[in-house]
């Protein structure tokens, strides 16, 4: 990322209001910490039985994007290409090298650029929304896409970002109103749907595992149904201050009334946007446990295969929508509390024509190893062969894998008289 557009993002994060642009409210009252805004439309193994948390976190951006990779449908040639630019991407969501670059590193030589972009493409779409970019205006302008068309002053910012970056950057409102012919109002209007975005959306990924878990939802069985609950406590309590209020009413200025008016209307934007986001949550939460049955019913081992395209058709939303939403939120069951990210998982085929979800491989992995004679441990061989006569067919170095994820060290470090 080059200066300009370093200055260009510091100047939609920066608290300082040029005073040749009075606004009526200071800056920062309208940035947001999110990597989109409410109205877009958009982009693990278990552990031990404990009851204080399941599954696996996020690290970073990069362990992000890759989770999201894996569970798109992506050929091996572009998963390939997508592992390439993902690992070239830095905290703070940018592509480092340029797609030339990306090829280049690459050992397939049939590969070409056009794929490449393609593929970078569609990893700009996933969550958080503009990872990938190579510059802050196209990572604005990803952002911007993500609007529904009729957004007011939608257009306006992206004629700012696509042809004033530079002026946003050097903060010269003046000369930006002179050239785009935009009144005072109305440019205070465009930067504030700017604002809205976020010009670094790797920091949007918060890094390391939170130690104490307040679940966000909760599964229970009742009646012989299992049902979803929004955990109350997990849940902000808003409202609007009624003296506050009133006081849009009482006023005698004009001016003043307006003001508060403005910044009402705004309080109720903001309550509902949360209310929206609790239904979303609630609803992709039913969905989760309607597609994973046997995980409530009878363990980890009957984990169906599910990826996030699956849902986001089920509840009509994008795919980077379900990903925000099941990204750090967790779901108290009675087999302990899993990030919503954990019910998730790849396909793998079995010799009969079904698919077994990689989530209940691992689990099953788990259970013949706690099995196993300490003094003839399974290799990894001898866990696909029995694999492979209950009809799931893995191949050995996929069985190391999901072994070392489960932290399980090899037969010959396991093997003891005992």
């Amino acid at each position: 990322m080059n200066a300009d557009n370093v200055d260009s993002a510091d100047a939609l994060q920066n608290n300082d209001i040029p005073e040749d642009l009075p606004l009526d409210s200071t800056w920062d009252e309208y940035l947001s910490a999110s990597s989109a805004p409410a109205s877009m439309s958009s982009a693990g193994s278990a552990g031990d039985d404990d009851q204080v948390f399941q599954g696996e976190t996020t690290d970073n951006i990069q362990d992000h994007l890759l989770w999201q990779m894996r569970l798109t449908h992506f050929s091996d040639t572009d998963i390939g290409i997508a592992m390439a630019i993902i690992d070239s991407i830095d905290e703070a969501g940018y592509l480092t090298i340029s797609t030339e670059e990306v090829l280049a590193s690459m050992d397939d030589e049939e590969i070409e650029l056009d794929e490449v972009a393609v593929v970078l493409k569609r990893i700009q779409m996933f969550d958080p929304v503009g990872s990938g970019a190579r510059s802050a205006q196209e990572c604005l302008l990803i952002q911007l896409r993500q609007f529904a068309p009729d957004t007011p002053w939608l257009e306006e910012a992206k004629m700012l970002i696509t042809d004033y970056c530079d002026l946003i950057g050097s903060k010269d409102y003046r000369t930006l109103m002179r050239k785009t012919r935009l009144k005072e109002e109305e440019l205070r209007e465009a930067m504030r749907l700017l604002q809205t975005l976020n010009p670094r959306p790797g920091t949007a990924i918060v890094t390391g595992e939170s130690e104490y878990v307040i679940p966000d939802v909760s599964v229970a069985k009742k009646n012989g149904r299992w049902t979803v609950e929004l955990n109350p406590d997990s849940l902000p309590k808003l409202n609007v201050n009624q003296q506050y209020a009133a006081m849009s009413k009482s006023v005698k200025s004009s001016s003043d009334s307006q003001f508060i008016r403005s910044h009402l209307q705004e309080a109720k934007w903001f309550i509902k946007s949360v209310e929206s986001r609790n239904e979303t949550l609630l609803k992709v939460s039913n969905c989760i446990v309607q597609q994973q049955m046997g995980f409530f019913e009878h363990g980890p081992e009957m984990m169906r295969p599910m990826v996030l395209n699956d849902v986001a058709e089920m509840v009509d939303m994008h795919e980077s929508t379900i990903s925000r939403v099941t990204t750090q939120k967790y779901m108290h069951t009675p087999r302990g509390i899993f990030e919503l990210k954990y019910f998730f998982s790849s396909h793998v085929a079995t010799d009969v024509g079904g698919e077994c979800s990689s989530t209940a491989i691992r689990a099953l992995i788990k259970k013949l190893v706690a099995a196993e004679k300490p003094s003839k441990p399974l290799s990894d061989s001898k866990i696909a062969q029995v694999l492979a006569d209950q009809g799931i067919m893995v191949a050995r170095r996929t069985i190391a894998k999901y072994r070392e994820s489960l932290m399980i060290p090899p037969s010959n470090q396991r093997k003891s008289l005992l």
